[in-house]
């Protein structure tokens, strides 16, 4: 007679016979682009393991326990999918004095995603990090950390702005109460983030990453892997929230970039997601961009010849500086126009927050799934500052 000790072994190897059937289904529906759009397949979710089921042996009647009712702390495995790890780092862009951000956004994250997982973390900072600083986001990881300065040449103000000209620009904005509308600092950052964090040699090493910022929120537990949902479905951008940018901070980037399209039309992707950036066939801009503090990204779609010469042709204008040009309609209007539209991803189950915006999921299984703290009704998705609608119509097309 098998001892409870054999039955449980082949309930492992039924679980992952299982498992892997799971998967060849995934591949024979992986042609189903709307459902892919809406929903991260189930074979990327993290198990609980048999062992870690409260039940002596398997055939007691305790063993059809419901997964949700499991201990969610005990040690888990993954799906023989999930098993594998993407190329994929989290990325950081911080200033010491952010460190108590910074502590809140780590915390989050680990507890919500990267303790199932353990991807590095990449920092990076205009100027060298404190030991304190580094001393207490160590303290929060156990994955690797790795630390690193901007070079200067890709943080500062080129010397061939006219600086006049800029600082008039600022002073205007100041005073009409336009946010960051005076700050050089701001416009470093939005430059840093639309051309170059990319090229830092801490991340040379890595095709995908998800971008985090000091002073967030994740209110629900990812178990699935976003990164290798990215990879096996060839998405190059993925995002939670969506929305207009002023229209103040961009009045002839629009512009640029028609004149850019017409130059280079080849980097035009076929079956495009013009549709969400323009509401007349690209005469004029919608104002709808990504919000790029929470984005998980393909950095082969930076480093594309497209994106490189869509940058240095933007960068050339002068707007990060003359104007207030930001990095999320920067990446927002290149994933949209250099991928097809089914490359980009809504992530409806991370739940995520950046003040004073949140997306929530709305689907019940997927907020009881994720064990999610936000509310679906304070969900920013439809509000009626949300371009979501809009990007609903462009994926279901």
């Amino acid at each position: 007679m098998p001892t409870p000790t054999t039955r449980l072994a082949r309930s492992s190897v039924l679980v992952t016979i299982l498992a892997l059937a799971g998967l060849s289904l995934l591949a024979l529906s992986s042609s189903k682009s709307s459902a892919l759009r809406a929903r991260v397949p189930d074979a990327y979710y993290w198990i609980p393991s048999l062992q870690s089921l409260p039940f002596s042996s398997p055939d007691s009647s305790s063993s059809k326990t419901r997964i949700s009712e499991v201990d969610v702390n005990v040690p888990a495995v993954q799906s023989p999918l999930a098993r594998r790890k993407a190329n994929a780092t989290i990325v950081m862009l911080a200033r010491n004095s952010d460190v108590d951000g910074v502590v809140q956004s780590v915390r989050d994250m680990e507890d919500r995603f990267n303790r199932w997982h353990g991807y590095p973390w990449t920092f990076l900072n205009d100027e060298d990090f404190s030991d304190e600083f580094k001393l207490r986001v160590k303290n929060l990881i156990s994955s690797p950390v790795e630390f690193g300065t901007v070079p200067r040449e890709h943080w500062v103000q080129p010397d061939w702005i006219d600086e006049t000209r800029a600082s008039a620009s600022r002073e205007q904005m100041r005073q009409e109460n336009v946010i960051y509308g005076d700050s050089l600092s701001y416009r470093n950052m939005c430059r840093y983030n639309s051309g170059f964090f990319f090229r830092h040699p801490l991340l040379q090493k890595y095709r995908y990453y998800w971008r985090v910022e000091p002073d967030v929120h994740f209110h629900c537990d990812t178990r699935f892997d976003p990164f290798l949902f990215m990879a096996d479905h060839n998405k190059t951008y993925g995002f939670t929230i969506t929305m207009y940018e002023f229209q103040r901070t961009i009045e002839t980037l629009w512009d640029a970039v028609k004149e850019f399209s017409q130059q280079y039309p080849h980097h035009l992707s076929p079956d495009n997601a013009l549709r969400f950036l323009s509401d007349d066939g690209g005469q004029t801009y919608n104002l709808c961009h990504f919000w790029s503090n929470f984005e998980i990204a393909d950095m082969d779609l930076w480093r594309s010849p497209a994106y490189m010469e869509f940058f240095d042709f933007l960068d050339k204008k002068g707007g990060f500086y003359y104007e207030r040009w930001g990095d999320a309609p920067v990446h927002s209007i290149a994933a949209a126009l250099f991928s097809k539209r089914e490359q980009i991803h809504f992530f409806r189950e991370i739940g995520y927050e950046h003040n004073p915006y949140m997306h929530c999921p709305a689907e019940e299984d997927l907020w009881e799934r994720g064990r999610c703290s936000c509310q679906p009704q304070r969900s920013f998705d439809y509000n009626g500052y949300s371009c979501l609608a809009k990007w609903d119509a462009v994926a279901a097309r």
